[in-house]
């Protein structure tokens, strides 16, 4: 009586898993039949069903320059399945790239973490409409570069753009007055010290308040500007939102000391854009720096954590503000390899250096109107790839 129970027991927990597997197997069939567009209604006359990807729920936000997964409709065909299948597994794998060579936090300069943005070549669409009388474009220079370095400028971007460009130096010249109007003489000290340098900064911040302007660019005197992409880059972001944007120099954040009191001090540790390759701040974050940079409490910020301008304007932004750094490799200095940025991409770039790099000459490489020795800084052969219409630029010239 028992083993005939016992039977009975076995063969009906093998009927049921079996039935259980072939009910499994039907609703398989008819999610593969689905997926694969054999789920709509007659005559394909109504919309299809809209199908999300696997995992949609858990999607994460699209890496710069990757389209976010797409949604499909049920129409679609096998061939099409199997494609979003493979197109899943790259979105991952370029997901993963994109962090490794640049994304959020990566990339030329330094890292900076997955949650720190990033402008990136791909621009974003237009915030607002933005013309030249919008940007305040600073110059920083000292007066013993005036000849061998601004005249350089005067003969290339800053001939272009005059309106929006001040020069901020440390000394009188006449004949430099004569060439742009928008000189202003600081009175700083002439030195490279961290006090001069910061004197000048000071100036020019109080010097674009002043203005009512809705961008404030600084650059030095041996930059150069393609001031398009520099207003399509800016148009970007709205001006009354918190903007700071430019390039670090360091590959991690900056550490230093900042003193609380004559006998108490803190460590601090930000990021900063390199006033060598040029940075951008909006109007609505320069109004929020004024407790710490109007009227010479710039210079005084800056000694309380003994650091260069560039350093200070980060440390007020990112420390004191809690606004982070957007970083961009549009902006370049000579202290990156300029060898490296392709001549097909000049066009795209906001700033341009030259300089000295591991001990060697460092400019952008590139054939042009002049040689090397007629133009060791490729600026004027730079400007008359951009601007051909220039008086001075040779016709014909392969580039």
């Amino acid at each position: 009586m028992l083993k005939s129970c016992g039977k009975k027991l076995v063969l009906s927990l093998v009927g049921s898993m079996l039935t259980c597997f072939l009910v499994l197997m039907v609703d398989q069939q008819k999610g593969q039949g689905l997926s694969l567009g054999g789920g709509g209604g007659g005559g394909g006359g109504g919309p299809g069903l809209l199908l999300l990807p696997p995992f949609e729920s858990s999607r994460p936000a699209a890496a710069p320059g990757i389209s976010p997964w797409p949604l499909r409709g049920a129409g679609g065909s096998a061939g099409q399945s199997l494609r979003d299948v493979q197109s899943f597994t790259d979105y991952f794998t370029k997901l993963s790239r994109s962090k490794r060579e640049g994304g959020p936090g990566g990339g030329g300069g330094g890292g900076g973490g997955s949650d720190r943005p990033e402008a990136g070549k791909q621009l974003r669409p237009p915030a607002e409409e933005l013309w030249p009388r919008d940007v305040f474009i600073a110059v920083k220079t000292t007066k013993k570069f005036h000849q061998s370095r601004l005249e350089l400028l005067l003969d290339t971007w800053i001939s272009r753009h005059k309106e929006m460009t001040y020069i901020f130096t440390d000394g009188e010249d006449k004949e430099l007055k004569k060439r742009t109007a928008n000189v202003i003489n600081t009175n700083c000290s002439a030195a490279h010290s961290r006090q001069a340098l910061s004197c000048k900064m000071a100036v020019e911040y109080d010097k674009f308040i002043e203005s009512g302007r809705k961008w404030f660019c600084h650059v030095d005197d041996d930059n150069y500007v393609n001031v398009r992409m520099l207003l399509k880059l800016l148009s970007s972001y709205p001006h009354t939102q918190d903007i700071y944007i430019g390039k670090p120099s360091l590959d991690r954040p900056i550490q230093a000391t900042e003193r609380i009191s004559e006998n108490k001090m803190h460590p601090v540790h930000f990021w900063f854009a390199t006033g060598g390759a040029g940075f951008c701040i909006s109007r609505g974050l320069a109004l929020k720096m004024s407790p710490w940079a109007s009227g010479g409490h710039f210079m005084s910020t800056a000694e309380k954590i003994r650091l260069p301008d560039d350093c200070t304007i980060g440390y007020i932004i990112e420390s004191v503000l809690g606004v982070k750094l957007i970083r961009s490799n549009l902006f370049h200095s000579h202290l990156e390899n300029l060898h490296q940025v392709p001549k097909s991409e000049i066009h795209n770039q906001v700033t341009l250096s030259y300089g000295m790099f591991e001990n060697k000459r460092n400019s952008i490489h590139m054939k042009g109107a002049f040689s090397v020795e007629e133009d060791p800084s490729r600026f004027r052969s730079v400007h008359c790839l951009l601007h051909p219409d220039t008086p001075w630029c040779p016709l014909n010239v392969v580039y």
